[in-house]
């Protein structure tokens, strides 16, 4: 083997020996993880975290109780996806099946949404909003609470058991599952009205869907926020390893200001970093922020509340890590809100191309909910037969119409053809030649009718014969306005 040396930055001397290929194994190609004991670290960054954690966890937890009164036979539960009737319901919208594209629409801005975020502030909403880093930060302050801060937690780690160990570990522990268990508590009450399907869990009765889904969310979350951790963030994300395409030069995020801060040390020469390695021991996924940019980062600052700490104590200016951009118009020493919301450049091509495209989006929405219609209606020609010739030589063809009442009331609507000669009716009801057809739709429900149309074999006003394929129109109204059509074709014989 050939040893090759080389020069570092710091003036050293690295030894770098090639390795023989055939010692490699597929197992040593993976680092093992090493475990990471986050410190306790007090700032204006943890307490914002604080804040979008407990508004998220309140939100999770407590919408599936909120009641939203929507009329007689409407569930009221504020929020809520019923798999059974197939709606979907959120304080004031429904939606049916038929305006999936309204969760098209949905994913869309939320995805716009995300990248603006990124745009804006880097990868905000992994250390802030994203539910691995949430209930990850909750489990964190669950261990802190049980085995102490980092110090303590590395000491109990190396600690041989023992009845105090043992407590410690089995009270976290149960802890972590209780949550768990609350987790996948609300999340099945999104899917089923929530006080009454507790009132059944409670007189023990636990049908198989939900508590499979309970279940497994139970250890998803006890394993994900209690043992996967960052692991998560590095490796089973896909974010963040296009989050580079997502950022510009004016991209706020969190750096280490290296002219300011290096050579390291306490002499006199040195700069203001003095090496305590503070921000490494607060960081989640244990990164050294000093080493310049990594994927791993989720810029959640805490590594900024860390270091203001020890700056405000050695009394020099706070900043030494901050919110920056690579273009690093933030000055110095400015580590506030306002002076980062000052000196950044937020209105730029690319925050404005997607805010342009999120506001026509959200327009779009929004325009498609004013006007979203209370009914619905498809049609259906029958093709065996095409067409039935009758004794009295008119000619009748069979649609199957359906219609949807989506309001909260019982509706009768009227159906009518384009066409004067035709005559509509049902088994039970017939129309006036020309006239509308009734047809009852209970509240909230979807209706399917066989409507026979007949019209004689000769136009009426001229005693030429009907064309073998006409196109015509089905129209359907309501009481108070509403309409609906739809076209289709009425068959005929062909000319003799």
């Amino acid at each position: 083997m050939t040893k090759v040396e080389i020069q570092d930055e710091r003036g050293g001397s690295v030894d770098l020996t090639p390795v023989d290929s055939e010692s490699i194994s597929l197992w040593n190609l993976f680092e093992a993880r090493k475990p990471v004991y986050q410190a306790k670290v007090k700032g204006n960054f943890r307490r914002l975290k604080w804040i979008i954690m407990a508004v998220l966890l309140g939100f999770y937890y407590l919408l599936p109780w909120v009641r939203w009164e929507r009329g007689v036979g409407a569930p009221d539960q504020a929020i809520l996806v019923d798999t059974i009737n197939r709606k979907f319901y959120f304080f004031f919208i429904e939606l049916w099946p038929q305006e999936v594209f309204y969760f098209t629409g949905l994913l869309l801005l939320a995805a716009l949404g995300l990248f603006f975020a990124t745009s804006l502030f880097g990868r905000v909403w992994c250390g802030y909003a994203c539910p691995q880093t949430v209930w990850t930060d909750l489990f964190l302050t669950v261990e802190r609470f049980f085995e102490g801060d980092r110090n303590a937690q590395i000491k109990l780690a190396k600690a041989p058991w023992s009845f105090g160990k043992v407590r410690k570990k089995l009270g976290k522990h149960i802890t972590w599952l209780l949550i768990g268990l609350a987790t996948g508590g609300a999340w099945v009450f999104y899917f089923q009205d929530a006080p009454t399907l507790w009132r059944d869990m409670l007189k023990g009765d636990f049908y198989f869907i939900p508590t499979f889904w309970m279940i497994f969310l139970t250890f998803s979350t006890y394993l994900m926020a209690g043992f996967a951790r960052e692991q998560v963030c590095t490796y089973m994300c896909p974010y963040a390893r296009f989050q580079g395409a997502m950022f510009d030069e004016e991209s706020l995020i969190v750096t280490y200001d290296k002219a300011r801060g290096e050579p390291r040390g306490n002499s006199p020469e040195a700069g203001d970093c003095v090496d305590c390695r503070r921000c490494v021991v607060v960081c989640p996924v244990g990164i050294d922020i000093r080493d310049g940019q990594q994927y791993r980062c989720i810029n959640c600052a805490l590594c900024v509340d860390a270091c203001n700490s020890v700056m405000d104590k050695l009394e020099r200016p706070r900043g030494l890590i901050r919110y920056n951009n690579l273009a690093g118009t933030i000055p110095c020493g400015k580590a506030t809100f306002a002076d980062v919301w000052q000196h950044a450049r937020f209105v730029r091509p690319r925050t404005v191309i997607y805010g342009i495209i999120m506001a026509t989006v959200a327009g779009v929405m929004l325009w498609a909910l004013m006007t979203k219609s209370p009914m619905d209606m498809s049609v259906v020609h029958y093709r065996n037969p095409m067409f039935v010739a009758l004794s009295d030589g008119s000619v009748r063809n069979t649609y199957t119409v359906r219609l949807i009442n989506k309001s909260w009331t019982a509706k009768t609507y009227y159906l009518r053809m384009d066409h004067a000669d035709v005559t509509l009716r049902t088994a039970q009801v017939t129309a006036p030649a020309g006239g509308a057809l009734p047809l009852a739709v209970k509240a909230g429900k979807v209706a399917e009718y066989t409507v026979f149309a007949e019209r004689p074999r000769y136009i009426t006003d001229t005693g030429e014969m009907y064309p073998s394929h006409m196109a015509v129109t089905l129209s359907v109204t309501d009481d108070e306005g509403h309409a609906d059509s739809y076209e289709t074709v009425f068959i005929g014989p062909n000319e003799e």
